[in-house]
């Protein structure tokens, strides 16, 4: 059960309505790494939970997530202000207001439709969904989800700090880009709390791939690391050593039934393409400039740059009189 307390959990103060700024701040509200998927995220992993300690942490944090939605969206309502009453009251002309609603950045249906308030919708308008949410329901693959979407969800508060000069909204973006910060610390302990969580899941690795770092770019800016030399790694710099990893031929093959196996002869003497047919397509009876070599021979196309632009000049000279 839930009961709403009216206090924010960090107080609004915004210096003056800026509508262009309340749709950037739409990121962090309906957005993917927005507050709202954070909230959905923890608490559908928290229901589902087995752990009593994870239970109680992740309810938690998606909780006060919600708290942090309601904070950005007052921020978002503020901001759009001035657009909601001179919307609301029409005291400007009507090219003002259409002037207004352009001016913003705003989706014209977060104008005229919501009258300026919070939408589940991000900064370019996209309607908030729940395919955000990718809970795996293994809560080793699940924390570290959650670590890695309250890092993202840092850079966004720090970008959205960087595009405002209001003292004010500064501060309760610091407060909130700060309880990311939290959150991801209270995940990592309860992720490590687990005795074994890498790999993720029951099942083991194959041991003879599991430290097998394949070099398979390879060129100009190779580099060394500890991410693909050293003791901890059989390094495979020679591609024919390892295609196919598993020994075999490399090719794919299925085994069919007699039924199957009849139909899939017809499909294939249907199909068969003739390697000694050059037939004239619809391509080389159109081929213009610029077409390359067609089945018809040279139909005008350019042998090379340098004919490809003289053809473009003598085509865009003017017609003499």
């Amino acid at each position: 059960m839930f009961m709403h307390n009216k206090r924010l959990q960090y107080t609004v103060r915004v210096a003056e309505p800026n509508p262009r700024l309340a749709c950037l701040m739409l990121e962090q509200f309906g957005g993917a790494d927005g507050e709202l998927a954070a909230a959905m995220r923890y608490f559908t992993q928290g229901l589902g939970e087995a752990d009593a300690g994870r239970k109680d942490l992740l309810l938690d944090i998606a909780t006060e997530e919600l708290s942090h939605l309601e904070v950005i969206g007052s921020i978002i309502a503020m901001l759009n202000q001035g657009v909601k009453v001179q919307l609301s009251e029409a005291s400007k002309n009507e090219a003002e207001l259409y002037q207004m609603i352009g001016a913003s950045g705003t989706s014209a249906k977060e104008s005229l439709l919501f009258g300026g308030g919070p939408a589940l919708i991000d900064s370019a308008g996209v309607p908030w969904t729940a395919a955000y949410v990718d809970s795996r329901g293994e809560p080793t693959a699940d924390l570290r989800s959650n670590i890695a979407a309250e890092a993202r969800a840092k850079i966004v508060y720090e970008r959205l700090i960087n595009v405002t000069d209001d003292p004010g909204i500064k501060e309760a973006l610091g407060f909130l880009m700060t309880r990311e910060v939290a959150h991801q610390k209270s995940f990592e302990k309860a992720l490590y709390a687990i005795e074994n969580n890498f790999p993720s899941g029951k099942l083991p690795a194959v041991e003879k791939y599991a430290s097998m770092y394949v070099n398979t770019s390879q060129g100009e800016g190779d580099m060394d690391g500890p991410w693909n030399s050293g003791d901890q790694w059989d390094r495979v710099d020679d591609l024919e050593q390892v295609m196919p990893a598993d020994g075999g031929d490399g090719t794919a093959s299925v085994g069919m039934g007699s039924d199957d196996k009849k139909a899939f002869t017809q499909l294939a003497a249907r199909t068969m393409s003739d390697p000694t047919s050059d037939p004239t397509t619809g391509a080389d009876m159109g081929a213009g400039p610029g077409a390359g070599r067609t089945s018809e021979g040279d139909l005008g196309g350019a042998a090379d740059i340098a004919d490809a632009v003289a053809m473009a000049e003598a085509m865009t000279k003017p017609a003499k009189k």
